[in-house]
């Protein structure tokens, strides 16, 4: 099977990691997989597309950033000239602009995010215009398609794919190399985009309660800088505190498996999330894990290592954390949020849409 995996920007983001995850897999079962995106590739996925190349995926991402027109003509070639048997479409953009290509490929959109799109009047109206140009509507949690029914209604066909990880690359007894003997000893790493929703700053006002008990505690960030401004509130917040020498706040990092390796505790305050690859990362990772008490991450809570608590609560978040740093790593089976059970669920779906066509566009 021929197979067009579209997103909005190639970057280093969760949606993103899926999307290479599953066609890495699919193109290593023997199917045709090409990625494609409404955005030009940004640096940090650099790695990334060395990776997918590597593996025989072809990638077909615009040169420039082009105009609705223009996004609207790249994924037209691109659907001319890969002749897919079935679209996945990640992302609301991604998907309300390839269904308005005048092709009969049948077309699956994934929802990730972690808020309610529909919210958004415009979104709200295009969406009913193009929903049964879908054939499937997929979402990576339950909300995303309790929100959907409410704000457009039912669709024939509809399902909730969590989010999977290839475990295997961030299990203790992987052959990746033992951890930078420079890297502090008891180290915490929240991994996320510098966003006001990913709260960092929740992290760094729990963390100087941290260092009270544990003066030997250094925090970690690493992740794409978003926003400029809150990046910037990050690092003002870590100055005023005078906690320079504490906290590296770093940019982006291709090598999280052994980012989380290297350190003993996994911070997670995200004030919302879909399915987050990220914590899934972590979680097969066996690192000790803090998080945030919203419902995306409840089905951890009885997991070994891992706190739920209020990250909004400095004391409460900042006791956990401590706690978090005397606890060993653990071992979690993560039955069905693997990235096998991920991709199989995924070209089920394919298999029961593109088959009866037998053509492309």
């Amino acid at each position: 099977m021929r197979i067009l995996q579209l997103v909005h920007a190639p970057r280093l983001s969760g949606a993103e990691v899926l999307v290479k995850g599953l066609a890495m897999y699919h193109q290593r079962a023997g199917h045709e997989v090409c990625m494609t995106s409404l955005l030009p590739q940004q640096e940090d996925f650099v790695d990334i597309r060395a990776e997918l190349n590597a593996a025989g995926v072809i990638c077909r991402f615009p040169e420039v950033r082009h105009g609705r027109v223009g996004k609207l003509l790249h994924l037209y070639r691109v659907v001319r000239q890969f002749r897919p048997d079935f679209i996945i479409a990640h992302a609301t953009l991604a998907a309300l602009y390839v269904r308005l290509l005048p092709v009969h490929t049948p077309i699956a959109w994934v929802m990730h995010s972690g808020v309610n799109d529909f919210e958004n009047g415009a979104l709200k109206r295009a969406e009913r215009l193009l929903s049964r140009r879908a054939r499937a509507i997929i979402g990576v949690s339950q909300q995303n398609i309790d929100d959907y029914m409410r704000e457009i209604g039912k669709h024939p066909s509809m399902v909730v794919i969590p989010n999977g990880v290839d475990a295997s690359l961030f299990a203790e007894d992987s052959h990746a190399p033992a951890p930078d003997s420079a890297v502090p000893p008891k180290q915490i790493v929240q991994v996320g985009r510098y966003i006001e929703a990913k709260s960092q700053l929740h992290t760094v006002r729990a963390f100087e309660r941290v260092l009270k008990a544990e003066p030997e505690a250094r925090l970690m960030f690493c992740g794409v800088v978003e926003d400029l401004d809150y990046h910037r509130a990050v690092v003002s917040l870590v100055k005023q505190l005078g906690l320079e020498s504490k906290i590296s706040v770093c940019g982006p990092r291709s090598d999280v498996a052994a980012v989380l390796r290297s350190s003993r505790v996994f911070a997670m305050p995200s004030r919302f999330e879909a399915q987050s690859i990220g914590f899934l990362e972590a979680l097969a990772s066996g690192i000790p894990v803090v998080a945030n008490r919203i419902p995306s991450f409840g089905f951890a809570n009885n997991f070994a290592g891992v706190s739920l608590v209020d990250t909004a609560d400095a004391e409460a978040y900042g006791h956990a954390l401590v706690n978090a740093l005397k606890t060993p790593r653990a071992h979690r089976q993560l039955a069905g949020y693997t990235l096998h059970d991920t991709a199989d669920r995924y070209m089920s779906i394919a298999r029961k849409f593109a088959q009866p066509m037998q053509i492309s566009a």
